[in-house]
């Protein structure tokens, strides 16, 4: 395991940061992540058939492999505005250039929030005159202009000799596989080509925020970009990148499962013993987005009939209960084809915590994988009841 830093800071070169631009009525809703030196890049977006104009932009200006620049919106999404958003979206990152004196082909943009609402580009732009005196190294000053209904900013920093590793992230719902209604963005001072920092990009995201889910629902948003300036220019052990990059894309993904509309704790779902990653990964899934899995979780219910349905809603037919063990928190509660004899209660209390893990093996091969979620609480009803939607 890596050690994580405990105040998370921009790696060299990169500075942020986030006002009110009147978008919201209270709380930041604009913010910029900037690279002083025009930086490597690559990003992956939602695989949703009905992405925003931010999604349709940035795949067209990523395509160049050089950013220098983000600029990111809450509150409104800019999905499902038609050839007028795409403008809008263009008109975003062709303000945050003039501020920032940089070339606008190199700015991506990202908007975050209520869907078919025409964004409010004068605010965006009115709004971004004069960050630039703003800039600062703190990414949670970045992190709090990205927030819709996640409950604190988020960013987590990973250091070594060589390099320094950043991300910022936000989401809380309308996230499943296929990456989530998620902003997330990492930055580093690392020298790494746009072409080594797509692979390592697309291998991180389909070890974290690919296998997140909170509520099953693919968001028209969803982007993950990743920038790095090369500043600090030591060679980098591309094997030792991917790794440290991996583990913080998990951490982030955990951080963004425990903090799930209504959620309140993580649920960690890892399959082991199957005969390849792609069957492991559908176990999990199939795990992780159960409403009972997550209400059972909730409720400290441990009830394996949860467990057995989950899995066996697969209708995969490499499955042999007899050679299925099901483990909660460390403790077997199947085995051998039956409910083994537990201590309930003691089970009940370890369910109540901030984090259930839910251990499955198949007896199949040796292939692996997990997936992070969170419990479905009366609060994730409330928050999307009441979500503005007009």
């Amino acid at each position: 395991m890596y050690k994580f830093d405990q105040t998370p800071v921009m790696p060299q070169g990169f500075t942020c940061t986030s006002r009110n631009c009147g978008i919201k009525e209270e709380g930041d809703d604009l913010a910029l992540f900037y690279s002083e030196k025009l930086a490597e890049a690559a990003a992956v977006f939602t695989r949703n058939l009905v992405p925003g104009a931010p999604v349709i932009a940035g795949r067209e200006i990523i395509k160049k492999g050089k950013l220098q620049a983000v600029v990111v919106n809450s509150r409104v999404s800019n999905v499902g505005t038609g050839e007028e958003g795409v403008k809008r979206a263009y008109r975003m990152s062709a303000a945050a250039a003039k501020e920032l004196s940089c070339d606008e082909s190199e700015v991506i943009m990202s908007s975050t929030g209520v869907i078919a609402v025409p964004l409010p580009v004068e605010k965006i732009e009115s709004g971004i005159v004069g960050m630039k005196s703003d800039l600062c190294s703190d990414p949670l000053v970045g992190a709090r202009g990205i927030m819709t209904t996640d409950t604190y900013a988020k960013a987590i920093s990973i250091s070594c000799d060589h390099y320094t590793l950043t991300i910022v992230g936000k989401g809380s719902g309308m996230i499943e596989p296929n990456m989530a209604t998620m902003l997330v963005y990492v930055f580093t001072d690392a020298a790494v080509s746009a072409k080594d920092l797509d692979s390592v990009l697309r291998v991180g995201v389909n070890q974290s925020f690919n296998m997140l889910s909170v509520d099953t629902d693919t968001s028209t948003s969803d982007t993950v970009v990743a920038m790095a300036n090369g500043l600090a220019k030591n060679p980098v052990d591309l094997q030792e990148f991917q790794e440290r990059f991996s583990a913080a894309c998990i951490r982030m993904t955990e951080m963004l499962a425990r903090d799930g509309e209504g959620a309140t704790k993580l649920l960690k779902i890892i399959i082991e013993e199957a005969v390849d990653e792609k069957q492991a990964k559908i176990y999990a899934r199939a795990m992780v987005n159960s409403p009972l899995i997550k209400t059972m979780a909730h409720g400290c219910d441990p009830n394996i009939g949860r467990m057995l349905m989950a899995l066996g809603k697969c209708f995969d037919n490499d499955l042999d209960v007899a050679k299925l063990e099901l483990i909660v928190n460390g403790v077997t509660v199947f085995a051998d084809s039956i409910k083994t004899d537990f201590d309930e209660l003691a089970l009940r209390e370890s369910i109540d915590s901030e984090e259930v893990i839910f251990q499955v093996k198949l007896g199949l091969g040796d292939a692996s994988a997990t997936a992070y979620g969170c419990d479905l609480t009366h609060g994730y009803v409330d928050e999307n009841a009441a979500y503005y939607s007009s």
